[in-house]
């Protein structure tokens, strides 16, 4: 029987709670399921929920969506979430990662006035890494620009390639807004790339997190990339939707970023005969698939996406929440 034309793709993509900002933690799982990620990565932040371990293993066993991945509390906001010792919010972030069964802690490089952090800061991660199966996997950063300024924010360097980290998360909206070349800096960081936020940018100075696809970034490229060379990480949605006018907008870009991840994940097989039912249409995808040359979703959003979602958002918005007890705190 021969191969089929198009594979469902192996690689877990997972969506960040940071997305459905200034919606809650517990909205992201809700929505999430809804859509058909695989999981969830927690942003650890002001909201009481993704703070709570037993709070979130309640909305994951309730939403039958996996935490895939932690984001310690490393923003300007969070400095004083779980500690103010950048060392224990990493710890705590471990610990979390360890109970939820989560494979990846994201953490972001210190910012340059953190200067113990600073000193210590590689091999700190080094010795972490080492006392678990939990990925520490370091996230690319970028300067901070204003008009014809530059600020070096983060040390040692926003580029974690120049310095050596067991394992690497690469954002494309960061290299966006560094203005650097994402493909140059995933083939440095080799087979150390563990981890991905899936977004896109067009190099504003700021750090604008699209739909991926909508930039100037190579997504669909990055995506092809790790599909060939069968990456085992975790690919996260982590898009910037705080401009929706309704819930339902903001879930049809959920769904249009899902759809768009899927289609390039997915890896060419053996062709089709030639008197097939469905030829196959060039780059992969078949013709009747609904999916742009491009990518991205067709004239319709009628993009199919593996697990249940479409582009067009998969579900009505409007559906009657099934979120349980669980605080909806947003973060402030």
């Amino acid at each position: 029987m021969a191969e089929p034309v198009v594979r469902v793709p192996e690689t877990k993509v997972a969506l960040s709670t940071a997305s459905v900002y200034p919606e809650s933690t517990a909205t992201a799982f809700e929505i999430a399921a809804r859509l058909g990620y695989d999981g969830v990565e927690i942003m650890v932040w002001t909201d009481p929920v993704s703070q709570d371990i037993e709070a979130l293993r309640r909305l994951s066993d309730y939403h039958q969506v996996p935490v895939l991945a932690i984001h310690a509390p490393c923003l300007l906001i969070t400095q004083r979430v779980w500690s103010t010792d950048p060392w224990v919010k990493l710890q705590r972030a471990r610990s979390a990662a360890e109970r939820l069964g989560a494979s990846a802690v994201v953490v972001h490089p210190p910012f340059r006035w953190q200067r113990q952090y600073v000193r210590d800061f590689v091999t700190g991660i080094w010795r972490m890494a080492g006392e678990t199966d939990v990925r520490f996997a370091v996230e690319n950063m970028y300067p901070w620009r204003y008009r014809d300024r530059e600020m070096l924010a983060y040390a040692p360097d926003w580029d974690v390639t120049k310095d050596d980290y067991r394992h690497f998360t690469v954002d494309l909206s960061h290299t966006a807004t560094a203005r650097t070349d994402a493909m140059a800096m995933i083939d440095r960081m080799g087979d150390r790339l563990g981890h991905v936020h899936l977004a896109d940018g067009k190099g504003s100075a700021k750090d604008e997190h699209l739909v991926p696809g909508r930039g100037t970034q190579p997504c669909a490229e990055l995506l092809e990339r790790l599909a060939a060379n069968a990456y085992g990480g975790h690919v996260v949605i982590e898009v910037n939707t705080r401009r929706a006018m309704s819930a339902a907008e903001r879930e049809a870009d959920l769904a249009e970023a899902l759809a768009f991840t899927r289609l390039h994940l997915a890896r060419s097989g053996t062709p089709a005969p030639l008197d097939a039912k469905a030829p196959a249409a060039s780059g992969g995808a078949s013709a009747s698939s609904g999916a742009s040359a491009s990518g991205g979703a067709s004239a319709s959003g009628s993009v199919p996406a593996s697990g249940g979602a479409s582009a067009s958002g998969g579900a009505s918005a409007a559906r009657e929440s099934r979120t349980p007890g669980a605080s909806g705190a947003r973060p402030s």
